[in-house]
This record gives C-alpha cells, structure tokens and sequence, in this order.
C-alpha cells in the first residue's frame, strides 16, 4: 500500500503538465481521480496476484525447499525448528482474507493521490511549461 501510494504520487507529480492538458481539453476531476484510480487498483490486483501465488506454491513446498537448500548448500536451516517434519495446512479462507485486505488496502492507498491529481488547476501547472 505505501508503494502504491508512493508510486502514484510521483506519478501525479511527473505528470502535472499532462493532467493540466488533460483538465483544458474538458477532462473532469472526477475522470482524473478516476484515471489514478484504476491505475492504482491494477498494480495492486497484479501485486496480489502474483503474492498469492507465490505465497501458496511455499506454503505448499516449504518442507520441500528446506530439504533442497539444505542438500544442495550442505546447510542445516532450521534444524531446530524441525520445518521438514511440520505440516504445513493451507486454508482457503486465510488465503480469501488475505487477497480481500489486500486489495482493501490497495483501493485505500489509491484515494490520496488520486485526489490529489484532481486539484491540480491547469493554469498553475502549465504556467512554467
């Protein structure tokens, strides 16, 4: 969520002269905030995609891996926890609350930047260009 919000920010503020040209051409703000928000909402769905897959492939292999990387680098990783011989139970709605808070948070980080994009009065951030 901070990244997002980070992100969208530096894009708003690299893209002043843009959103200006955007707003004198009849753009409203609500199309602008519209605009930052989609764009906010798919890098978190792409975020949370791609760690919900990864997140689910080692809670399903994470014995697995221990014993490889402990094989392969002749390492004992973990031996004092026993990770090889504790099973690793994946629940499905652990994984839906997960995915939901994600992309709660996504939507949320998306809000001020957005807003943000939508005062920018075309004047000001033309007059300099």
């Amino acid at each position: 969520a901070f990244n997002i919000v980070s992100s969208l920010v530096m894009t708003v503020t690299d893209k002043k002269s843009d959103i200006a040209i955007l707003r004198t051409l009849g753009a409203s703000p609500a199309t602008i905030t519209r605009i930052f928000m989609v764009q906010g909402m798919i890098i978190g769905m792409v975020g949370t995609l791609i760690g919900t897959i990864l997140g689910v492939i080692a809670a399903l292999t994470i014995g697995e891996v221990f014993s490889w990387v402990s094989q392969v680098f002749g390492l004992q990783l973990m031996d004092a926890y026993f990770i090889n011989y504790l099973p690793s139970q994946l629940r499905g709605s652990d994984v839906l609350t997960v995915v939901s808070v994600s992309l709660a948070l996504s939507f949320l980080a998306t809000i001020y930047p957005a807003l943000r994009a939508a005062k920018i009065q075309p004047a000001e951030a033309l007059r300099y260009e």
